[in-house]
């Protein structure tokens, strides 16, 4: 599987894979909002750019959301549902406090058309996608 990398900093690594459509995000540890926003950006271009509809959140290594960051998702998921993203494979963090903290993160995004799956390994998250038509 060829990826493209479109970040790949301390905190996160995006990547897009051209062959199934997916948007792969994996954090390497907790970010702020100004990480966290640049990753939305490019991750709304690549939707545009490529057609993707499919984003693979590799959240395991991540810390609770701050509340500026649960936020986003009500300015950030309308635009990214319009670029044409449909399906979310999100393996949530090991720690529960970090889990806990997507929950309204989750319930906005389905409110806006996203239809997701919360996993706890990367290899069934993506076989989940795989069967998603875009």
């Amino acid at each position: 599987m060829q990826s493209v990398i479109i970040i790949d900093n301390e905190y996160i690594t995006l990547r897009y894979l051209p062959d199934k459509k997916i948007i792969h995000h994996t954090i390497h540890k907790p970010f702020d909002s100004e990480v966290g926003s640049e990753a939305m950006v490019a991750g709304v271009a690549v939707l545009k750019e490529h057609g993707a509809c499919k984003w693979l959140s590799d959240d395991r290594q991540n810390g609770p959301l701050s509340l500026d960051m649960i936020n986003s998702s009500v300015v950030w998921g309308p635009a990214m549902v319009a670029a044409g993203w449909k399906y979310w494979a999100n393996v949530v963090p090991q720690e529960i406090a970090a889990a806990a903290t997507l929950a309204p993160v989750i319930e906005a995004l389905y409110g806006f058309g996203l239809r997701m799956m919360v996993f706890t390994d990367v290899e069934e998250a993506l076989q989940w996608l795989d069967k998603m038509e875009c």
